[in-house]
């Protein structure tokens, strides 16, 4: 850093310095006029300017929105007093009685909380993460123009954490969506969300790293950047400089719960994908192998015989399990699928989950020191996501659950024929005890095989449900008053 003033003296006075075989050599310009030169190819080039966002957030930052949900808590019977260490006998026990607590008469204390989105369509089409919305009761989206709308949940993906939103209304200001596959390290991202509730903040910063694995079992090729993000970010858009969304700000990495220079982002791509399936179909369908795989690091792609460490090794094969019936073995390690690498262990999670049950593919895999084909007909993973999860779309906010048809191996494994499983609780059910895990089996003494048989058997009761769930190996009717 002391080196540019000592070569502009050096230029001054005529002299530049080099190195040479002998050692230092001294050599002068010509002319005053070859110093100059000199002097002036000695400086660095002057910086490039930065990039000017403030187009790009006039532009789009009105597409993006305030989320805020509120949540019903935990019952509260009664009324609590303070602790001033006397107990009943005591003779002040009735004078500090007066100044007892009364609880939430409702018997739940309310919650809140901030999250971000932004609009894809403008019918009111909304993305954001399934953690801003799980549990939530009622939810609120807040436009750059004030107005305000209650959001219908059109269905959540815990796997991928991705949710989707409506509103009603149209004409909206919406994103322009990118491809996340264009996205480079180095790349300039901008982000708008509203941190801390500070609605419409814009962070910027770069793409530090792209895959990126997480140890949360999710099938993410997360994308990190060094974007400030903090809590209430969550669900808000990460931009590159044209303007296009190429992620959704899902995570930081943090020992304070503050940023600390590691942000990650869910791909557009992959948020897209889970969208389409989530309004279509109202769920999400992954394909499934059946297997137990870890990273395959040096030393154990030196003891396989492999010339790098590559692929995805197969720790465990589940007994009558696709992988199985294609002949799939402990030990083997995937090196591709239908043709494309497995570079990382999530690289044939991600692969198989965008797969569709019942397809047939070509996965290879090194055994005994050499590759081999395997055929394999992809099988269909457990629905982990929750459909239609406001209590409105599902049972009229009567009743308050969101569920999903059990697969026939859950069923198979509950010992039920049909039933539906209880994803989240609010509103009346949670006031009665049914619980997240619950099956429900019938409601009035009539069975219940599927979501819209829930639907039409709340619909028509009046006051009082009389839900049989099955709760671990024993069932229970659950007596339910209805709003």
């Amino acid at each position: 850093m002391k080196m540019k003033p000592i070569v502009r003296s050096l230029a001054a006075a005529g002299l530049i310095t080099a190195l040479g075989v002998g050692g230092i050599r001294y050599y002068e310009p010509a002319t005053a006029q070859a110093a100059v030169e000199t002097a002036t190819q000695a400086q660095p080039a002057a910086p490039s300017a930065l990039p000017d966002f403030s187009r790009l957030v006039k532009q789009y930052g009105p597409a993006v929105v305030n989320i805020s949900v509120a949540y019903e808590g935990q019952a509260q019977a009664g009324a609590t007093m303070p602790d001033f260490g006397v107990a009943p006998g005591d003779p002040f026990y009735e004078f500090f009685r007066r100044f007892q607590i009364p609880q939430n008469p409702q018997g739940a204390v309310p919650r809140h909380g901030i999250g971000s989105g932004f609009i894809v369509s403008p019918d009111g089409t909304i993305l954001t993460n399934a953690h801003v919305v799980k549990d939530a009761s009622e939810v609120t989206v807040k436009l750059t123009d004030r107005r305000e709308f209650k959001a219908k949940v059109v269905g959540m993906d815990p796997q991928t954490d991705i949710a989707v939103l409506k509103i009603d209304a149209n004409n909206l200001p919406s994103v322009k969506l990118g491809d996340s596959k264009n996205v480079n390290v180095g790349d300039w991202v901008v982000a708008i969300g509203s941190p801390y509730g500070f609605e419409n903040s814009v962070t910027a910063g770069i793409v530090s790293a792209k895959a990126r694995a997480l140890p949360d079992g999710t099938y993410v090729p997360f994308i990190q950047t060094d974007v400030a993000v903090n809590p209430g970010n969550s669900g808000g858009p990460l931009f590159n400089l044209q303007g296009e969304v190429i992620g959704i700000n899902s995570q930081i990495y943090s020992r304070s719960g503050g940023y600390q220079g590691l942000s990650f982002a869910i791909p557009i791509d992959t948020a897209l994908h889970v969208k389409d399936q989530l309004v279509k179909f109202g769920k999400v369908t992954r394909g499934r192998l059946g297997v137990t795989i870890q990273e395959v690091n040096q030393s154990l792609a030196s003891s396989f015989g492999m010339d790098r460490a590559r692929g995805a090794l197969v720790s465990q094969v589940e007994n009558g399990s696709p992988a199985d019936k294609a002949g799939v073995k402990p030990g083997d390690v995937v090196l591709a699928v239908d043709g494309t690498p497995i570079q990382r262990s999530i690289d044939l999670s991600r692969r198989i989950a965008m797969m569709k049950p019942g397809s047939n593919a070509k996965i290879e895999v090194w055994r005994d020191g050499k590759p081999r084909d395997l055929a394999v007909v992809i099988g269909e993973a457990p629905s982990q996501q929750v459909a239609a999860a406001d209590n409105s779309d599902l049972s009229g906010a009567r009743l308050g659950v969101a569920v999903r048809p059990l697969s026939p191996d859950e069923q198979k494994q509950a010992h039920v024929t049909g039933g539906v499983l209880v994803e989240q609780v609010a509103g009346a059910a949670a006031r009665a005890g049914i619980r997240p895990g619950d099956i429900i089996v019938s409601v009035n003494q009539k069975p219940v095989k599927s979501v819209d048989e829930l639907r039409a058997a709340t619909k028509t009761s009046e006051k009082t449900l009389a839900i049989l769930v099955q709760r671990d190996n024993a069932r229970i009717f659950v007596p339910v008053e209805l709003g």
